[in-house]
């Protein structure tokens, strides 16, 4: 683990994509802001862990097979439809000093 010191309104910069500074310091808490990219997750320790929990549970959970649906010759099906493209996705922003 590589362990810096930093004061406030100081910076890390992580892979050259994730910027970390400290923003306060105010007793026993430290107000990080961290900007990354969109395509990197980034969440508290304990949001993390309970991410994986419940996803090793949905791995090992018994699930029962759905009904098949019949498509009944007079509806068309959804593969001859035209495909309307996925609409933008936005990322929530918390304010600083909110967390």
């Amino acid at each position: 683990m590589l362990v810096l010191s930093r004061k406030s309104n100081e910076s890390i910069v992580i892979d050259g994509r994730i910027v970390i500074k400290v923003i306060r310091v105010e007793g026993d808490v430290v107000k990080l802001g961290i900007e990354a990219p969109m395509d990197v997750p980034v969440h508290r320790q304990e949001v993390y862990d309970e991410i994986q929990k419940n996803n090793r549970g949905a791995l090992t959970r018994g699930r029962t097979a759905l009904p098949r649906l019949e498509n009944p010759k007079n509806v068309p099906s959804l593969q001859s439809s035209t495909s309307i493209p996925p609409a933008p996705v936005s990322r929530a922003v918390t304010p600083v000093g909110t967390v």
